[in-house]
C-alpha cells in the first residue's frame, strides 16, 4: 500500500477515523481530568560501614566493609516494603491500611554503584506522602541498626538520612500534558487503523474512488437514490427540471466526448451493462438514452438482456414482441421498434425469452442490425446482461471499442468487479466510463442548488445531426 492509497481511505472513511479519535482523545482527557492528583515525596538514606575506632586494621576494614555493604544494599530494597519496616509506621502514623496497601504506595530504589536508598512515598495527600516516606527511612533505620544484626555487638551498618523528604507542591500524576499527547497520537492511530479495518471488512463499492481504482477508467457521473428513478418513465420526462435530471445531462455530455473510434457517417455504439444484476444498468440505459434524445439525437435504446428483459416493463410498453424475433427471423426491426416520448427516441424491447439467448445475440443477424441501426441514428444503445451472468457484454463490447460500466454503491462487490475488470482487460475490451448508481445524495453533484438556477431557461437543442 502506497502512501496515496491510505491518503485515500482515511480520506473515504474520515468519519470514522474523526469518531475513533475523538472518542480515545475524550477518554483519556476525561481519565486526566477527573483521576485524584496524586503526590510523591522523596526520602534519601545512605549506607556506610560502622567500623571499629582505633583498630590498627582501620583501613583494611573499610575497604572490605564497602565491598560488604555493596553486597547488602540491594536487599534494603526490599526490606523498606516488609511488615518489619511498615507496621512501625502505620502505627506512629495512625494509618487506616494494610501492609500490602502501604507497600503499594511505596518506590524503593537503588540507584546503580552507588550506597544510597531512595525510598518514595505517593499519595493523595501532600503532606502524608511526605510523613510516610520520612517514617519508613527512619523505620528502615532502626530496623537494620537495632534488629537486622541482632547476634552482633553493634551493627556493621550505618543508616544516615541524608536528604528528609518534602512536602511536595505539585502533583507528580496525573502528567496532564504529557497525558493529552499521549491521547492525540492513540486517537490519530487508533483512528487511521479503524478507517483501514473497516476498508479491508467493506466489500462492496461505496465511492467512486473504489470504481476507479478497479477499473482504471473515469466516472462520467453519479446518480443518488431516489424514488423517482423508480417511476415507469425516465427522470428527464417526470422531472425535467430536478437535480437527478441535470446529472443525467452531465452524463450524456461526458459521453460525447468519449473516444470510441467511430466511423465517418456512422452514429455512436454505447455498451452499458454492470458487473452484477441490481446495479441499475436498465434505469441508466433509458435515462441515458432520454437524455441524449432531449438535446435532438437520433437514438436507439436496444433491450439486449434477453435472459432478463425490463426496459418495456421499465417503460411501460409492449414487450411481448421484440429483439428476439428480430435475430430468430420472425420479424424485423420495424415491425417491433417503437416510438417513446420523442420522435427521436427509439425503443427495441427484448421481445420473449429465448432458449439460446448466447447464440441469437453473438450472431451475425445481431451484428448487421446494429451495423445497419448505426447508419440511421446517433446513438445506438445496447443494454446487455450483467457481465456476471453472461459474457454478452463482452461480445458487444469489442465491437463498440469499450463499454460503459455501471457500479452501484453498496451493491457491487469489489472483488467481483476486480475480476470482470481484469478479464475485460485480457479480452481487450476497455470500460470507456462508469456511472455511479445508487450514490450517498451528499457527495454527488445533484446536490447542489445550482441546477436550479436554470430551472426557468428554456433549453436549446445544440445537437448536431
Amino acid at each position: 500500500m502506497t502512501l496515496m492509497d491510505l491518503m485515500r481511505i482515511i480520506r473515504k472513511h474520515l468519519v470514522t477515523a474523526a469518531i475513533v479519535f475523538v472518542m480515545v482523545f475524550a477518554g483519556v482527557a476525561a481519565y486526566t481530568f477527573l483521576v485524584p492528583p496524586k503526590y510523591t515525596a522523596t526520602a534519601q538514606a545512605m549506607a556506610t560501614y560502622n567500623a571499629s575506632q582505633g583498630d590498627d586494621a582501620g583501613i583494611s576494614q573499610q575497604y572490605t566493609g564497602g565491598t560488604y555493604i555493596a553486597g547488602q544494599i540491594t536487599s534494603y530494597t526490599t526490606l523498606a516494603t516488609t511488615e518489619t519496616v511498615l507496621e512501625p509506621v502505620i502505627k506512629d502514623l495512625g494509618l487506616d491500611t494494610s501492609v500490602e496497601s502501604l507497600a503499594e504506595q511505596l518506590t524503593v530504589t537503588n540507584p546503580t554503584d552507588t550506597a544510597f536508598v531512595n525510598i518514595s512515598a505517593e499519595d493523595g495527600d501532600a503532606q502524608q506522602a511526605s510523613d510516610i516516606a520520612n517514617a519508613v527511612a527512619v523505620s528502615m533505620q532502626n530496623v537494620i541498626q537495632n534488629d537486622l544484626y541482632s547476634a552482633a555487638d553493634e551493627s556493621p551498618v550505618k543508616i544516615s538520612i541524608v536528604q528528609r523528604a518534602r512536602v511536595p507542591e505539585s502533583p507528580s500524576s496525573p502528567n496532564k500534558p504529557l497525558y493529552l499527547a499521549v491521547g492525540v497520537v492513540a486517537g490519530l492511530v487508533l483512528g487511521v487503523f479503524a478507517a483501514l479495518l473497516k476498508d479491508m471488512l467493506n466489500t462492496k463499492v461505496e465511492e467512486t474512488s473504489d470504481v476507479r481504482s478497479l477499473v482504471g477508467a473515469s466516472s462520467l457521473g453519479s446518480v443518488p437514490q431516489d424514488n423517482s428513478l423508480g417511476e415507469k418513465r425516465p427522470v428527464l420526462v417526470s422531472q425535467p427540471n430536478g437535480p437527478i435530471a441535470e446529472e443525467f445531462r452531465r452524463i450524456h455530455t461526458n459521453i460525447e466526448f468519449l473516444q470510441t473510434d467511430k466511423v465517418a457517417g456512422e452514429g455512436q455504439l454505447l455498451v452499458i451493462t454492470s458487473a452484477q444484476p441490481s446495479e441499475g444498468k436498465t434505469t441508466m440505459s433509458i435515462n441515458v438514452a432520454a437524455a441524449l434524445a432531449e438535446d435532438g439525437a437520433r437514438v436507439l435504446l436496444v433491450d439486449a438482456d434477453l435472459r432478463h428483459p425490463s426496459v418495456a416493463h421499465h417503460l411501460g410498453l409492449e414487450g411481448s414482441a421484440g429483439l428476439a424475433h428480430v435475430l430468430s427471423g420472425q420479424m424485423s426491426p420495424k415491425d417491433v421498434v417503437q416510438n417513446y416520448w420523442k420522435p427521436n427516441l427509439h425503443i427495441l424491447p427484448a421481445g420473449k425469452r429465448p432458449a439460446n439467448a448466447g447464440v441469437l445475440l453473438g450472431s451475425d443477424t445481431m451484428r448487421m442490425m446494429v451495423k445497419q441501426a448505426l447508419t440511421q441514428y446517433d446513438y445506438v444503445i445496447i443494454d446487455t446482461a450483467p457481465l456476471s451472468v453472461s459474457n454478452d457484454g463482452t461480445v458487444f463490447g469489442r465491437w463498440a471499442k469499450g463499454l460503459v460500466l455501471v457500479a452501484g454503491r453498496g451493491v457491487c462487490e469489489k472483488k467481483e468487479l476486480k475480476e470482470i475488470s481484469e478479464s475485460l482487460h485480457t479480452a481487450k475490451v476497455p470500460v470507456l466510463g462508469f456511472i455511479f448508481n445508487h450514490a450517498d445524495p451528499k457527495k454527488t453533484h445533484s446536490n447542489s442548488n445550482y441546477y436550479y438556477y436554470y430551472e426557468d431557461a428554456p433549453r436549446k437543442k445544440s445537437h448536431k445531426k
